[in-house]
């Protein structure tokens, strides 16, 4: 959320999606800057369709906790699963469980950049990630991701910003294809 202004600044942005909650004060910025571009937003919603895809929000209430109120995103793509979780933590998690239902998910987004306080034992087991995408800093003040986390994800075959740099899925011929910028600086390499 803290760069969501320079994004909307610097790239064509056609809407802005809010999570449910009243708006901080990084969202009032935000805002600001979206009416002047006339750009439309909307918090809180429950679908998305782009072209033949959905997205789907499952959160399930709002919260008092700004993390808790992340959109959680799910969809599937030429038949696989992917998930979004935000910040989302095991509160949220968990009501996510008890109201859908998730088994074998090809893609996972990991909670708060793999914080303890998010991807319990509970969640990862149910949803069974194949692939799983840690977004975190390198040399982050947190220590992200936990060691907890990691551990509860050992069945998952898990990409870390802070060591992978930009992880890319693609889907092509209905297979899935995984790059990472350090692998794609190996091909610079190789072909010089």
């Amino acid at each position: 959320m803290g760069e969501a202004v320079n994004l909307v600044n610097n790239f064509k942005v056609e809407k802005v999606i809010f999570n449910c909650g009243p708006y901080n004060e990084l969202e009032k910025e935000l805002i600001k800057v979206l009416d002047k571009k006339r750009i439309k937003y909307y918090s809180c919603i429950k679908e998305l369709n782009i072209d033949k895809n959905k997205l789907y929000f499952l959160q399930t209430k709002e919260y008092d906790n700004e993390n808790d109120n992340s959109n959680v995103i799910y969809t599937e793509l030429n038949g696989y699963k992917f998930m979004f979780m935000g910040d989302a933590s095991s509160t949220t998690e968990e009501e996510i469980l008890e109201k859908y239902n998730l088994p074998d998910i090809d893609v996972l987004k990991v909670g708060h950049h793999g914080s303890k306080t998010s991807s319990s034992e509970e969640f990862i087991n149910k949803i069974n990630p194949k692939y799983s995408i840690i977004s975190v800093g390198k040399n982050n003040r947190y220590a992200h991701p936990n060691k907890k986390v990691l551990a509860n994800l050992k069945d998952s075959k898990i990409y870390r910003t802070n060591q992978d740099d930009s992880v890319m899925f693609k889907i092509k011929n209905n297979k899935l294809i995984i790059e990472t910028c350090s692998s794609y600086k190996g091909k610079i390499k190789r072909m010089k």
